[in-house]
């Protein structure tokens, strides 16, 4: 009985989160998350999953006004969030010179940081190789980067279901010329091009004013039991 009121708790705790997250599209400058909070969102990127786990991503906390300031003539979906969110986030992809099968980061995190055997890793290089090169035909530059955007997405759901649970609101951002962007990110040291790319990102905050209410198609509509 204890258990099933836990759970009960819970999917109310997680069902306000989703009613009350929204894409806050300014937020109040004048507050500002505590630092605890912020390290908490940043724990549920650091630890969101990834395809053969291997973290394709890394996370800049874009705190530097004037850096900000210089990216608002090439994110026209950021202008308002760029100068009023409390804490800007940069999800970069990282590009085929490390996600390609056999490369050096492929390696480095099969040996290093996932701790396989020799043989172990190199079975599952093949079988990395076999899904690049088959199963999603990740053939060229653009490809690899989506693929890698695709796991950048992963974090960013749970950086914004995160902060919803604990009053934090956010915004995602795909409102951006991406090479110009980048190339700013690039002269001001942020960004290596060679090695990412900027796949999406996200203010986070508190509203300045309440949203409208949600609008989605029924659940009917789109989800099939077969």
């Amino acid at each position: 009985m204890e258990k099933n009121m836990n759970k009960t708790k819970v999917k109310k705790q997680v069902m306000d989160a989703y009613g009350f997250r929204h894409a806050c599209k300014i937020f109040d400058a004048d507050k500002k998350i505590g630092d605890e909070d912020f390290d908490f969102v940043l724990e549920t990127a650091h630890l969101s999953p990834s395809s053969f786990g291997f973290e394709p991503w890394s996370f800049v906390v874009l705190q530097d006004a004037r850096i900000r300031e210089l990216l608002v003539p090439y994110a026209w979906g950021a202008t308002k969030q760029l100068p009023t969110a409390s804490h800007f986030v940069i999800l970069l992809a990282k590009k085929s010179v490390d996600m390609k099968h056999g490369s050096d980061y492929v390696r480095y995190m099969m040996k290093e940081i996932q701790q396989l055997p020799d043989d172990v890793a190199d079975e599952k290089n093949e079988k990395y190789k076999h899904f690049q090169e088959s199963d999603f035909d990740i053939a060229d530059e653009r490809t690899m980067f989506d693929w890698a955007g695709k796991q950048c997405y992963i974090a960013l759901g749970n950086m914004m279901s995160a902060a919803a649970m604990i009053g934090i609101d956010s915004c995602p951002v795909e409102g951006f010329d991406r090479k110009l962007l980048e190339k700013v990110l690039a002269d001001e040291g942020v960004l290596d091009r060679q090695k990412y790319g900027v796949a999406v990102m996200a203010g986070f905050g508190y509203r300045i004013k309440q949203p409208r209410e949600k609008t989605r198609r029924s659940k009917a509509d789109k989800i099939r039991t077969v």
